[in-house]
């Protein structure tokens, strides 16, 4: 399988794209509240990425992909598009900003709780969040790629909820896609061994209830089969010579390592 890596020229650019990438989260967030839509959410961030970064949204027009943001609620898994849907008090929404500035693209997406939601819920977005956070202190050069995968599947084991299996992270650089596909279970992984200069993303979808989703007729917005809620977090990662680098951490984000047995 061909991997490319980065030279500190190019991590020095998708460091530029991750930072703003986390902007954009950092600046939408006062905005998701009761009774705002999310297509005007989608007019806040193209807004900001367009106008203020003097960036390119990777997602407008990607494979006909017709807004700048994916905006997913509730049960949508993933790639919900912005629409008149209005927010409402107890609502978890995930929003998925991608970036290009310089030609080089940073990917990251976050949860969001609209007012004061229920236990399950706000647990959900927990246990989503630790789920890639715990990859963080585990991988490194030199470990089989299966690790992430194995990692998170160890810890979502062991609460109530269940890994979405149909979509996966991905490498990324000048292409949005790029080789290897980051899958978020114990999985095959073709023998690839981490390696200093690749740069990927983790994005574990974690779901209240069955792992099963289906594909809406819009051929993008993807739910679970048995409407129970849905939660992601992604970040654009770098491994590095001893561990690894989060090009697209939030100023505001506070990650502590979390250590844990494999």
């Amino acid at each position: 399988m061909n991997i490319y890596i980065k030279n500190n020229q190019e991590i020095e650019k998708m460091r530029i794209s991750g930072y703003l990438a986390s902007e954009v989260l950092q600046k939408i967030k006062p905005y998701v509240v009761s009774d705002i839509t999310t297509s005007e959410l989608d007019r806040i961030c193209h807004n900001y990425i367009t106008k203020e970064q003097k960036a390119i949204s990777g997602c407008l027009g990607y494979n006909g992909f017709p807004k700048s943001t994916c905006i997913s609620v509730n049960e949508v898994v993933c790639h919900g598009i912005p629409n008149e849907r209005k927010l409402k008090n107890g609502d978890i929404v995930n929003i998925d900003i991608t970036i290009i500035k310089n030609k080089y693209y940073a990917d990251t997406s976050k949860m969001f709780i609209v007012g004061k939601t229920n236990k399950i819920a706000k647990k959900l977005c927990q246990v989503a969040k630790k789920s890639l956070y715990i990859t963080f202190s585990v991988i490194k050069p030199g470990l089989p790629l299966n690790v992430i995968g194995k990692t998170i599947e160890n810890y979502i084991k062991k609460t109530p909820f269940s890994i979405v299996k149909e979509y996966c992270g991905h490498g990324i650089g000048m292409n949005f896609h790029e080789k290897p596909n980051i899958l978020h279970y114990d999985n095959y992984d073709d023998n690839i061994i981490l390696k200093k200069g690749m740069i990927f993303t983790i994005e574990p979808i974690i779901n209240a209830g069955s792992q099963e989703v289906f594909c809406m007729d819009d051929h993008w917005t993807v739910c679970t089969k048995d409407n129970c809620l849905s939660a992601q977090y992604e970040h654009t990662i770098l491994i590095t010579q001893n561990g690894c680098e989060i090009l697209t951490k939030r100023i505001s984000e506070k990650i502590k390592k979390i250590y844990i047995n494999l």
